[in-house]
């Protein structure tokens, strides 16, 4: 598939113009078409979406085609937001924060510091604690339809040089997500943004010293483990919270039952990511012969957790509608602590 940068160097400029200008459109009779864009890169892409669009186009048997496109394709991932709300692309996966949109809610995008320790965390909040329709407002606001939340990944450091106490981070260049990197910046590392596909020379060439942006699953699977020597077991978060979109008058326009055709295939994308990087995240800790595990003792690491709840309650202080997803996340790890085995062991 042409890259976004080849396409811009290759097509003429006019031509390239309107194909990104072009909004999705339906002669009578012929089949709906839209264009999604993914945070994810073609290696992550094969797992993380690409299976939902395969099926999602089989069953739908010509009457709708979604076209994907993998990170920075057709627009840069911090412009995701605008050109879907635009109507440039149709659809989008993503999590908040890194395609910036404009709601209260981006901030709990990606890896908000501990508000999960496991991956089914986030369908319950979503599904029983009322995110769900928290985010369904904030996006319906802004022209937008949120289509569902899932869970992806743990957030750990994968880094050059080894990490062993909270000192060791100081001074690190990280590559992470806008309010993971925030939270970060006061244990003395430096938020890195880049383009998701210039990472791993970043990380060859000495202009990064690691990355605080996946689990161990996507370290290998993209190439990321190739370029760093040590995979830190802390994690400031136990699942990425990310997101299926459209633009609201594309999404209206579609009828009722290919709409459910989009949302159970994008339920069955969300499934399929719990148990691949469950597995995978186990398995490559044992078995994958490229990284070195790490550690922060549990009472020196047990201070960064103390901070995120600061952390949460300067977040809580910034608005109504923050304050109140906080509460949720509040109100849910309590019930998990109490809860016991198996919900939290410790």
């Amino acid at each position: 598939m042409t890259t976004r940068r080849k396409f811009l160097t290759t097509a003429p400029l006019a031509a390239g113009a309107a194909a990104l200008a072009a909004p999705a459109v339906q002669a009578q009779g012929a089949p709906i078409r839209w264009r999604m864009q993914t945070y994810a890169g073609a290696a992550l892409g094969e797992h993380v979406v690409k299976p939902a669009i395969d099926r999602f186009n089989a069953i739908a048997e010509g009457q709708m085609q979604i076209e994907l496109f993998y990170a920075d394709q057709l627009v840069p991932t911090s412009e995701l937001f605008r050109a879907m709300q635009s109507g440039t692309i149709d659809a989008v996966q993503s999590d908040d924060d890194s395609m910036q949109s404009p709601t209260e809610v981006t901030v709990f995008g990606g890896y908000f510091p501990f508000a999960s320790r496991y991956s089914l965390d986030v369908p319950v909040l979503f599904n029983q604690y009322g995110l769900k329709e928290i985010w369904d407002r904030e996006y319906a606001a802004v022209g937008v339809k949120h289509i569902s939340a899932g869970a992806w990944d743990p957030c750990h450091f994968a880094t050059k040089d080894p990490v062993n106490t909270l000192a060791d981070l100081e001074g690190k260049r990280v590559f992470t997500f806008p309010t993971a990197g925030r939270f970060l910046a006061q244990f003395g590392v430096v938020p890195v943004q880049l383009p998701w596909e210039d990472i791993q020379v970043a990380l060859q060439t000495g202009e990064l010293d690691g990355i605080a942006w996946s689990g161990i699953t996507e370290d290998y699977t993209v190439g990321w483990a190739d370029v760093t020597k040590y995979f830190l077991t802390n994690n400031i978060s136990g699942a990425w919270i990310g997101h299926f979109f459209a633009n609201a008058d594309r999404w209206a326009a579609v009828p009722d039952r290919l709409k459910m055709l989009i949302e159970v295939c994008f339920e069955q994308s969300h499934y399929y990511r719990q148990w691949w990087y469950w597995g995978g995240e186990a398995d490559l800790r044992v078995n994958g012969s490229k990284l070195q595990l790490t550690s922060i003792p549990d009472a020196e690491w047990a201070t960064v957790e103390e901070r995120a709840r600061a952390f949460w309650d300067e977040i809580a202080a910034e608005s109504e509608v923050k304050a109140r997803v906080v509460e949720i996340f509040k109100k849910y790890n309590d019930t998990m602590a109490k809860a016991g085995r198996p919900y939290r062991y410790s």
